[in-house]
């Protein structure tokens, strides 16, 4: 496996392995990756592992890559509560801490890719759920992630295995 790096910028850019397409970032901005905060919409300068893939089993196929891949579940959650122990960790609701669904109505978590971000160790309110997934049609900024079209998002699955990271930079 070789180690393969993609970069993501503040002015909309995702480039690596021969492309580059558009993105969208935070609506907060690149900030940096120490002074992040639960719920600031700023996605945090650093680079960051891809970790595994979650896919929407209804809606596409299960994604060619040599990262772990996930389906989801309606069930599925993420905890953003800080004072919980599940913080920045996945769920099964009904929660009853403040979470984010996964299953959504929209299209954006049909693919999500969880990065290393506040992982290990997990450090509470410095940020979750910062993910790599679809980006809107309009690419409106994001609460924090890194978005692309589908299309470009398989494209980079196709390509990447644990050691494969997203550098975001402002």
């Amino acid at each position: 496996m070789t180690d393969l790096t993609y970069t993501a910028t503040a002015r909309g850019k995702f480039s690596g392995n021969g492309l580059t397409c558009r993105c969208a970032l935070g609506r907060g901005g690149v900030i940096a990756a120490d002074q992040k905060r639960e719920g600031d919409g700023a996605s945090p300068q650093g680079v960051w592992r891809m970790k595994r893939v979650f896919f929407r089993p209804d809606r596409l196929t299960r994604p060619e890559t040599r990262l772990p891949v996930v389906p989801l579940k309606e069930s599925d959650g993420w905890c953003d509560a800080p004072e919980h122990r599940l913080y920045n960790r996945p769920v099964a609701l009904p929660f009853s801490a403040s979470h984010e669904k996964l299953w959504r109505e929209d299209h954006v978590y049909d693919l999500i890719v969880e990065l290393s971000h506040n992982s290990d160790p997990v450090v509470p309110a410095l940020g979750s759920a910062v993910f790599f997934h679809l980006a809107h049609d309009d690419f409106r900024p994001t609460e924090g992630c890194v978005a692309i079209s589908r299309q470009h998002m398989l494209q980079v699955l196709q390509d990447s295995n644990e050691k494969t990271s997203i550098k975001i930079e402002f």
